[in-house]
């Protein structure tokens, strides 16, 4: 388990740093990824960042990395004034906070933000599992509460909930250029042409429409489509450039060497 192998390393004195790219290498790549999951994964990589409040050490870097892995990055912090710090400089889509932090009370820190008028989601997750403290953490503004120790697989489940109950999930379509991205049927709709794409294919569109008009790196669109074959080729994603090309015409997916691919917006 990541949560076992990343504290033996704390307990041998690694460091933060070296703890994330330990629970890096712990994490294996789940190879199914249920459709509904993927497309909220496509917008969480365009636009959304989740704020990670928590004090230790090996239940950071572990929870970093797994959610990191299930496609919903990460700005981890381990105290509240360095919660505070980031919160005044850029918004998050959702913040996951730990109570027992070194330098405030996670309660007090959540109901502040909220006097504020800040209503980012808020996951609480925490050791205490006493029911007057859970319902203080609720009626006090958090959206969820989860107690240690958890399972991370649950907790990326319950942010993808919040995330999607946050917004709504407004549109159920990507434009870019003159064309746009049905996200539920799958297809590329031209005028009144409807055209149809492969799984894969549906992949990596999704993630150039998503960064439409920005640069996507090759690695990212591989991890947009590695949960749909346990095996990766090298030539994959030029692949499915090759087929959506051939789809929707050439000039509609540029490409750069050494910087990747790019729709236009």
């Amino acid at each position: 388990m990541v949560a076992m192998a990343v504290r033996g390393a704390a307990d041998a004195g690694l460091t933060p740093e070296g703890l994330v790219s330990l629970a890096s290498a712990s994490v294996v790549k789940s190879p199914e990824m249920p459709e509904e999951k993927a497309i909220l994964d496509i917008r969480t990589r365009a636009d959304m960042q989740i704020l990670l409040v928590e004090d230790d050490a090996t239940l950071g870097a572990g929870l970093k990395v797994a959610l990191e892995r299930t496609g919903l990055p990460v700005c981890w912090r381990a105290s509240a004034a360095a919660a505070r710090a980031e919160l005044d400089s850029r918004n998050f889509s959702a913040i996951l906070l730990d109570l027992g932090l070194p330098d405030d009370d996670g309660l007090s820190f959540m109901r502040r933000l909220r006097q504020s008028g800040d209503t980012t989601p808020v996951l609480i997750i925490t050791a205490n599992a006493q029911r007057d403290v859970r319902l203080a953490g609720l009626d006090g503004g958090a959206d969820d509460y989860i107690t240690k120790p958890y399972d991370l697989d649950e907790v990326a489940a319950r942010l993808r909930v919040v995330l999607r109950r946050s917004q709504g999930m407004a549109s159920e379509f990507l434009h870019f250029g003159e064309l746009e991205l049905d996200l539920k049927g799958r297809v590329v709709v031209a005028g009144d042409t409807t055209i149809r794409l492969t799984q894969r294919e549906f992949r990596v569109l999704a993630l150039l429409a998503a960064r439409a008009g920005r640069w996507v790196s090759k690695a990212d669109l591989e991890d947009s489509v590695y949960d749909l074959s346990v095996d990766i080729e090298s030539n994959t994603i030029e692949a499915a450039i090759y087929g959506l090309r051939k789809k929707l015409g050439p000039p509609v997916i540029l490409t750069a060497r050494g910087l990747g691919y790019m729709v236009a917006k």
